[in-house]
């Protein structure tokens, strides 16, 4: 069985969503978010648009988790953020070298053993919760932390980017980042699905669809843009220092957060900050391959500025997904 396939996050932008499906794909599995509970700012264009034109989709959610403790955090925010469309294919975790890079700036040394660990008890969540678990990884990530073991108990979704498949025992491939596809500017992610699961999930009762007749789906129009930014707590710091720098109070981030003790917070987790906290305030959101002296040269700024304005002690360390105060 071969089922033609993508993922997607918001790197894509905005799909046309019915162009992609008159170009012959049947599934996709979409990024939900990413940490502790950071949502994928195209999630839910995405997930309501292929609902509503009748696209299959999966999710996938991706591991900044330090601890089997923090990826049950990271499982329910991703349940939280999914729960109102419809999924056909499997909720999937996504751990890779960056997810060993994020720990170890935590003070956190990525095993095998707790990299298997983190990985489980994901999955066992998202099934307790109701839903068809699958992880995700690439060879050499698969091949040094995680083995065979883990792929016999859930769905593995497998990346190697070759002409031909290996014969890794997985239900899905992703075999090139490189994908051209109408409706979609860029390059894209293509997969292979070698496993029917919108068969096997509905045969199963899985991810509460009733088996019959489809779960209700969100309006497909785009939802208005959060009014807060996501900030990643860093080590030594305090709700107060937080909320001094973003020009808000301890109560209202509490508030934001559902935090009952402002005393307690935790390096890693994500808080949610009112993006108008501080009027005129200017924010960037580190990606990928980011470094502190480039995105002060990109808005014209130091590096000293930055790292005072933003409390970071050391300009080397900063992690993808956090958003930082540029003035």
């Amino acid at each position: 069985m071969s089922i033609k396939g993508l993922d997607v996050s918001a790197f894509q932008g905005e799909v046309d969503w019915e162009r992609v499906k008159a170009a012959g794909y049947q599934f996709a599995m979409l990024r939900a978010g990413y940490g502790f509970n950071t949502i994928d700012n195209q999630f839910k264009r995405n997930a309501s648009e292929c609902n509503r034109i009748g696209l299959p989709i999966g999710a996938y959610w991706f591991c900044y988790a330090v601890s089997p403790q923090t990826a049950v955090q990271e499982a329910d925010g991703c349940i939280n953020t999914i729960s109102g469309y419809r999924l056909d294919y499997p909720v999937c975790y996504d751990i890779e070298q960056a997810s060993v890079a994020y720990a170890a700036g935590e003070g956190v040394t990525m095993t095998s053993d707790l990299a298997r660990n983190i990985v489980q008890s994901f999955c066992d969540r998202i099934e307790s919760k109701g839903y068809y678990a699958m992880f995700y990884s690439n060879k050499n990530f698969f091949d040094t932390y995680l083995g065979s073991s883990l792929s016999k108990r859930y769905a593995f979704w497998y990346a190697r980017y070759t002409d031909s498949f290996d014969g890794t025992n997985c239900g899905i491939w992703q075999y090139s980042s490189q994908g051209n596809i109408p409706g979609i500017g860029g390059n894209v992610d293509l997969d292979e699905g070698f496993i029917d699961y919108a068969s096997v999930i509905k045969s199963a009762g899985l991810n509460h669809l009733s088996g019959t007749s489809p779960a209700p789906s969100p309006s497909p129009s785009p939802s208005p843009a959060p009014d807060y930014i996501t900030y990643v707590i860093q080590p030594g710091d305090t709700l107060s220092e937080i909320a001094q720098r973003y020009g808000t109070t301890v109560s209202t981030l509490s508030s934001l957060n559902g935090i009952s003790d402002p005393n307690k917070i935790y390096a890693g987790n994500t808080l949610k900050v009112p993006e108008n906290g501080n009027s005129g305030a200017q924010y960037y959101t580190i990606r990928s391959g980011d470094t502190l002296s480039g995105i002060a040269q990109k808005f014209g700024t130091t590096v000293s500025a930055l790292a005072a304005l933003n409390g970071i002690s050391d300009p080397n360390k900063i992690y993808a997904g956090n958003t930082i105060r540029i003035s």
